[in-house]
């Protein structure tokens, strides 16, 4: 069961980056949120934890901790650029190489935000941060965006844009480790005299209602509806 730590930049007193009337730390949680709930709906056996899932300060050795002591397999820090760029940017350690498992899994995921975002692809890079260097497991982060360029901010702004960015990296972890989609349902639908009365997933039951209301019924009908 894959353990993904998701984080999103600041909180509580720590705003982050601030521009055009926006928080750093709102759009980070957001996009976090919508990544949790993509990977839990959509997917089997994936394991989540967020760093915050409210507007709350949390510090970075405290993130890097709880990550460490749960044993993530991956953590993946949400943030929002500033200082006048445009475009999407991510990091891994600057110890890495190029082709380390780390590097492997971020190239994935920078490919399908930009692929997603249509942002700017301003490359993959490397640092020194906290969040990279005091993880014990592959940890990337990304950078969405710039908060103080206007063309930027009105994407930020849109929370259809926001579950965009988050369908990109979720599209990523997919890619990345490999995670299997949840197998959709088919039910039958039992639609009788224009009324339904079940909706059944087994063979055996469909049969069984249509039994109980042969000979008493004008119409019969079965409809599959995937859930």
């Amino acid at each position: 069961m894959p353990k993904i730590f998701i984080d999103p930049g600041h909180g509580g007193s720590d705003t982050g980056a601030i521009g055009n009337g926006l928080l750093e730390k709102d759009i980070t949680l957001f996009i976090a949120l919508e990544i949790n709930r993509l990977l839990q709906n959509e997917y089997e056996g994936v394991s989540v934890q967020l760093s915050r899932t409210k507007d709350e300060t949390v510090s970075l050795d405290e993130r890097t901790s709880r990550a460490n002591r749960w044993g993530a397999d991956l953590y993946v820090a949400i943030h929002v650029n500033a200082g006048g760029g445009t475009g999407y940017e991510d990091y891994i350690y600057n110890r890495l190489d190029d082709d380390s498992p780390t590097a492997r899994i971020r190239d994935v995921i920078h490919e399908e935000v930009v692929k997603a975002t249509g942002f700017r692809d301003r490359g993959k890079k490397k640092a020194n941060f906290h969040v990279l260097r005091e993880t014990t497991m592959p940890a990337v982060l990304t950078e969405n965006g710039f908060i103080d360029r206007e063309e930027d901010a009105r994407k930020l702004n849109d929370t259809r844009f926001l579950r965009t960015v988050a369908r990109g990296h979720v599209n990523g972890l997919e890619r990345a480790l490999g995670l299997q989609k949840k197998r959709k349902t088919t039910l039958t639908r039992v639609i009788v005299d224009g009324t339904q009365v079940g909706a059944f997933a087994e063979r055996e039951n469909v049969l069984r209602q249509v039994e109980h209301y042969l000979g008493r019924a004008r119409q019969i009908v079965l409809e599959q509806v995937e859930e």
